[in-house]
């Protein structure tokens, strides 16, 4: 049991399950969106659990893919896996229980929920090997979380608005901006490796920086077409003004010739993004019932 427990606490930390908040919020958002305000507490629930269930499968996956990869990284060799603390048995467990948890929430929302389930486990564990397919690997990790708003909408109303995928298309930008970011700590091991593809091994740091800054300026005009689109208001309007200024912070505090700062851009900036624009979103809705 202590063994069991301590693997569990293991993976946990392994799978950062605290960073659900990056698409988490998103995701409240178009459930509000489609409500026109909060949607039943047992739907917010089921929501919740969809949402984290397909993150922690999706992250134990990629540990699970990437753990040659990851042994063979400096950066990397540190994780679970490749340190010998979690087994890969354990991991796959971890994961095939994380996807039944989803499919059963996916269920007890809708029948439409339930068909599209399937779906959207393979693009969240799919995107543990687009890697070793194309350098674009990062607009795929963009769209398994971007389907998020689009998932609650669909998780409210049992139908899709297209209208919502808008909101889809702003955090496909933003998570494929920043993932990009990210991906440049790797910069060497993925220009050594004839296996991986990234966008700073194939534009250089320079390059993806200038493209993470183009996915984060199309993400914040897809924000800005979002107001009219669902007639949001002055707070919303505010809201995505100050996304925007995290953005610029963001990239001011980090450069491709200094990654330091690299964690706080990536973990604590992208949380507060997230947070802020739901509560602006959500209080536009609210006070405009």
């Amino acid at each position: 049991m202590s063994s069991f427990l301590r693997s569990a606490r293991v993976t946990l930390q392994m799978i950062k399950w605290e960073h659900s908040i990056f698409a988490l919020p998103f995701a409240l958002t178009g459930a509000m969106l489609a409500a026109g305000g909060f949607p039943s507490a047992r739907v917010l629930l089921l929501i919740v659990v969809c949402m984290v269930s397909a993150r922690s499968a999706a992250m134990a996956f990629n540990r699970l893919a990437d753990a040659e990869f990851d042994a063979a990284n400096p950066r990397t060799a540190t994780r679970a896996i490749p340190a010998g603390q979690l087994s890969k048995q354990f991991a796959g467990l971890f994961t095939f229980v994380m996807c039944a948890i989803f499919v059963a929430a996916s269920a007890a929302l809708n029948h439409f929920t339930l068909l599209l389930s399937p779906v959207a486990l393979i693009v969240v564990l799919g995107y543990s090997y687009m890697k070793r397919i194309t350098q674009w690997s990062h607009l795929v990790l963009g769209f398994a979380l971007g389907i998020a708003p689009a998932a609650a909408w669909i998780a409210v109303r049992g139908s899709l608005d297209v209208r919502v995928l808008v909101l889809t298309g702003a955090v496909l930008l933003w998570v494929g901006g920043f993932d990009v970011l990210y991906a440049c700590q790797d910069y060497e091991f993925d220009r050594n490796s004839a296996e991986l593809y990234s966008i700073p091994k194939a534009f250089g740091l320079h390059g993806a920086f200038w493209i993470a800054r183009a996915m984060h300026l199309g993400m914040l005009a897809l924000l800005l077409w979002l107001l009219p689109v669902f007639h949001l208001g002055m707070i919303a309007t505010i809201g995505t003004v100050l996304v925007a200024v995290l953005l610029l912070y963001e990239h001011s505090i980090i450069k491709p010739t200094d990654l330091r700062r690299m964690d706080a851009a990536f973990f604590l900036l992208n949380g507060i993004i997230s947070v802020l624009y739901f509560v602006a979103v959500a209080l536009d809705i609210l006070m405009r019932r």
